[in-house]
């Protein structure tokens, strides 16, 4: 990162809304937050103690529900300060630099994780035989690793070209986090290399993942459509639709705030909220209630009937 930079701390406009509405905003997101947490706590929790659950698909839930705790930690408690006084509005320069990359590596690992989510199930439902030695312990390891460590490279690529620029004048983000598109209107330098790479960086991996699962779920509903049974072919539906609906609820706003020409800082920050806010809260609710298994699972977690077994 270039050492030209004068700017020691930024300031955060957070989200567009009238003051009056500071009071309700932090008590409505507050509590999502804390639901949030909580909700991602109680997957990992119920996946851990159920023997029942140690699948492949469990275990990249697993890695789902922790990327999603986090990211929403890294996003939301500091809107929140927003919210509740201007001082919280202040982030030190390194801070702001930390919650870019952290924000970005939970956002492009768990892009690859639903990639490779769609991936196993396409596995499981078009060559259900193949399955269990296809997806082996030692495979889904790997795969989940490897989200990870390309979540981290993305990452990286994106913190560095968005702060390696001088910043010595304006500093107030028009965001309520530190995110590269309004990072970088603030920048005393041209910027249109940074945009375009970003551009281009983002567009790949998203739109090259959203493509993988599209065509992957081209290919179940092939498959599905094959099974003779219709008991079979709503359980099969029924297995895929919670994937589908985190997958549209994660990568739409994306799309909308990365790859669409220009930025408007009002819209960006409400469309933001859906993946940085509601989508980490949507996945434990949709994975449970729409989720035979872990609803079993959660019943006889209830019950205490989990650790009895486990004895």
């Amino acid at each position: 990162m270039s050492n030209s930079s004068l700017v020691t701390a930024f300031i955060l406009t957070g989200l567009p809304h009238a003051p009056a509405l500071d009071t309700p905003l932090f008590g409505i997101f507050l509590v999502i937050y804390v639901l949030t947490v909580l909700g991602n706590l109680l997957i990992l929790l119920v996946i851990r103690v159920d023997s029942h659950l140690h699948t492949p698909m469990y275990s990249f839930l697993t890695n789902l529900s922790f990327i999603d705790m986090w990211l929403s930690t890294v996003t939301v408690p500091k809107m929140l300060m927003t919210l509740a006084s201007p001082s919280g509005r202040a982030i030190s320069f390194h801070s702001c630099v930390a919650q870019l990359y952290f924000f970005h590596f939970l956002g492009s690992t768990e892009c690859f994780l639903y990639t490779v989510m769609s991936y196993d199930r396409y596995l499981a439902i078009s060559y259900p035989l193949r399955y269990t030695s296809t997806m082996s312990g030692r495979a889904c390891a790997l795969l989940a690793i490897g989200t990870w460590l390309s979540g981290s490279l993305h990452s990286a690529v994106q913190t560095i070209l968005t702060f390696h620029l001088p910043y010595c004048g304006p500093n107030r983000i028009q965001h309520y986090f530190c995110d590269a598109p309004p990072i970088l209107k603030l920048a005393c330098a041209d910027t249109s290399a940074n945009e375009m790479v970003i551009f281009v960086n983002i567009g790949v991996v998203a739109s090259g993942c959203f493509l993988l699962i599209v065509l992957s779920y081209v290919s179940i509903v092939c498959s599905i459509l094959r099974i003779r049974t219709s008991e079979g072919r709503r359980r099969a539906f029924q297995t895929c639709a919670s994937h589908c609906i985190v997958v549209l609820c994660f990568f739409g706003p994306g799309l909308f705030i990365y790859l669409r020409p220009g930025s408007r800082d009002a819209v960006d920050g409400v469309v933001a909220i859906f993946y940085t806010t509601l989508t980490p809260l949507f996945n434990p609710v949709v994975y449970t209630l729409r989720n035979k298994e872990v609803k079993k699972a959660l019943l006889k977690l209830k019950n205490g009937t989990v650790f009895s077994q486990g004895k």
